[in-house]
């Protein structure tokens, strides 16, 4: 019954998406739905994108292991990190009304920034997309009894989320995300009660967890684990906020007060649930603690779904788990398609000259495809954790990416070539370190590339431009009071910031 309750919610989800491909007559409508979208789903599409395998399998397989020091980075980074996207980066990014976020690169500091900074941003998908993939392949195998492998479970997700991705585009993902949403909440509230009826009540769940030391969550007055604990923490709050995914939610609302606070609460609710699978894991150890020490060491992310199965009638199995399907397929089905339209936008459209809109959305179709395999052939043959797997993700970004966008929004000063220096020390820091450093460094690896980027941004614009020259800007903040074009794409808003000369 469970097995046959996941095709037809599948074949039924997939039917949805299909139908929302409607909308989509131009790369508009495809990135970033027309710039159509209300709050309501705008906030959904949020709260569903993040809400993903990480948080239901992931995430309460760190916090039993190690608490809540365990899971700084995600939900407290994570959920900070849309919460500042809303508050400091959304309205002066929708007023720009550009397609992609690499396109902000290209247009605050010229080709070369555009091109390393979107580079960066597609590879470090392939952690976050490579995790809902993996999810995948453990949910059939799990519902299946065993009977679907767990690499044919993953090709069997990827593909059916790519064909709605493929024809809906953000459309698509936006309309699923919303019925999605829905399901999560209730799906998770109404386990969540059947759990806490069966070992008595939340207040004894979380008495067992505070008397074991769960709760310890900031460091002590060690520098060693202070860095660790800041490292982990700004990985995720900083190093998604340039991301397409994210960029995409703001620029498809309908107006910049949606941008603005359909993020903030996107991002407030997400932090809110996600306590709820690890209410539902820590409970585990108190219901059926023999299984809980046999996977703990070995897998631990089996031992939410083993309760399920094991302790919670069909119902409530088939209310968990269309959560966690739909929980996976909004992230997944998000983050096949926001590294897809900024590769085919900002490396393959310059490349290939002069395109229509109907080729280029073509070719962003074929790049979504292409994409889908590689991140595939990726998970099935990683063997990181579902949690790792998103949290090393970001930390390209943060070294690469971060400081070019905080400094290019905010500082009138930064150049081209200040830009430039900022991803290279960043990235030569962070691999050096990776490859050569110690398994413990004392400065974790990201940490000390996001250091380096940053010194390398105030000295490279504030040294001699002698290398590309200076980038010519308006009055710091100029753009914040001036509004662009409705319906230009790629055109900066008037006395903004002018784009690079050709390099």
């Amino acid at each position: 019954m469970l097995l046959w309750f996941v095709i037809i919610y599948w074949v039924i989800s997939v039917g949805i998406g299909l139908y929302a491909a409607r909308h989509v007559h131009n790369t508009k409508d495809f990135a970033v739905a027309g710039r159509h979208l209300p709050f309501y789903m705008v906030t959904a599409t949020v709260f569903a994108t993040w809400f993903g395998s990480e948080t239901v399998l992931g995430i309460p397989a760190t916090f039993l292991k190690d608490g809540l020091k365990g899971v700084v980075s995600d939900p407290f980074g994570s959920s900070m990190c849309l919460i500042l996207v809303g508050l400091f980066f959304a309205a002066p990014l929708y007023r720009m009304n550009l397609l992609t976020i690499g396109d902000f690169y290209k247009k605050r500091f010229g080709r070369g920034v555009e091109v390393a900074t979107t580079l960066a941003i597609v590879i470090s998908y392939l952690g976050w997309v490579g995790a809902q993939i993996t999810a995948l392949g453990l949910v059939f195998n799990v519902v299946s009894g065993g009977e679907i492998e767990k690499v044919t479970g993953m090709w069997i997700g990827s593909i059916t989320i790519l064909i709605y991705t493929f024809f809906g585009g953000m459309w698509a993902v936006a309309v699923t995300d919303l019925i999605q949403m829905v399901i999560i909440v209730i799906g998770m509230l109404y386990i969540g009660g059947e759990v806490s009826g069966m070992v008595g009540g939340v207040g004894v769940v979380f008495d067992h967890a505070l008397a074991a030391g769960k709760f310890e969550f900031w460091p002590s007055l060690n520098l060693k684990e202070i860095l660790a604990f800041t490292a982990a923490w700004v990985t995720m709050m900083f190093g998604s906020i340039p991301q397409q995914d994210v960029f995409q939610r703001v620029q498809s609302s309908r107006t910049e007060k949606i941008a603005v606070w359909g993020s903030v609460l996107g991002g407030s609710l997400y932090f809110l649930f996600a306590f709820v699978p690890m209410f539902l894991a820590y409970s585990a150890t108190l219901l059926d603690p023999k299984m809980v020490s046999e996977l703990i060491d070995t897998d631990p992310q089996l031992i939410l779904p083993r309760l399920v199965l094991e302790r919670a009638p069909l119902f409530a199995q088939v209310m968990f788990f269309g959560a966690l399907l739909s929980a996976i397929k909004s992230c997944a089905s998000a983050t096949l398609l926001a590294p897809s339209v900024t590769f085919t936008e900002n490396i393959l459209k310059p490349m290939m000259g002069r395109m229509t809109d109907r080729k280029l959305l073509f070719s962003m179709r074929i790049v979504t495809l292409v994409f889908t395999l590689l991140v595939t052939l990726y998970a099935v043959n990683s063997k990181a954790s579902i949690f790792k797997m998103v949290e090393n993700a970001y930390q390209v970004t943060l070294v690469a990416a971060f400081v070019p966008l905080v400094f290019g929004l905010f500082w009138k000063r930064a150049t081209n070539q200040g830009a430039l220096a900022a991803i290279f020390c960043g990235l030569s820091t962070w691999l050096s370190l990776q490859t050569f450093g110690p398994e413990d460094p004392f400065v974790p690896a990201q940490f000390a590339g996001l250091i380096a980027s940053f010194l390398g941004m105030i000295i490279g614009s504030l040294a001699p431009q002698k290398l590309l020259g200076p980038l010519p800007v308006e009055p710091e903040h100029a753009f914040l009071h001036h509004h662009a074009p409705a319906e230009t794409h790629h055109v900066a808003p008037a006395g903004v910031i002018h784009p690079q000369p050709p390099e």
